[in-house]
């Protein structure tokens, strides 16, 4: 496969050494890595329940939106810089790894819809209840949990 000598040399980064020889970097990055996913779904979860009609009613879909991007933002850039330093850790494990690829491919298809299809909703914001909001809504949610239930599959491969 093409990818394997990107695997290879980021297993051999210093940085990749640091993260797997100490006993609490891995941990401590876990740690960020899965609160900012926390922090990332919760941004998904509200401003899907608005496009729904199920919450925040009394705001604009746009105002919702705005209001999430910057936390949302924040969530998925912490996601990917802490991402990487646990891929550098175990890089050869995730080359051989199904449920790696898998979260790779859902992360790729979330962050393309959701900056596309979810950023045109929060700005021209369809109406309530339309097949157009449910079915925007309904794949962020699923696209983002799928990563999220894929990154952990990784632990159990």
């Amino acid at each position: 496969m093409p990818f394997r000598p990107f695997f290879q040399w980021c297993d051999t980064l210093a940085i990749a050494n640091a993260v797997r020889n100490s006993r609490f970097i891995f941990p401590i990055v876990e740690s960020i890595h899965i609160l900012a996913l926390a922090v990332l779904l919760g941004t998904v979860i509200v401003f899907g329940a608005r496009l729904l009609g199920l919450g925040l009613k009394q705001r604009p879909v746009d105002d919702v939106y705005r209001s999430l991007s910057g936390m949302r933002d924040c969530a998925l850039l912490t996601l990917i810089v802490t991402g990487f330093l646990l891929f550098c850790s175990e890089a050869m494990k995730c080359y051989d790894s199904p449920p790696f690829w898998a979260k790779m491919i859902a992360l790729f298809a979330a962050v393309l819809f959701q900056y596309t299809v979810v950023k045109w909703a929060g700005r021209k914001a369809p109406a309530r209840g339309s097949v157009r909001a449910i079915a925007t809504a309904t794949l962020s949610l699923l696209l983002w949990f799928s990563v999220g239930a894929a990154g952990r599959a990784i632990g159990f491969y």
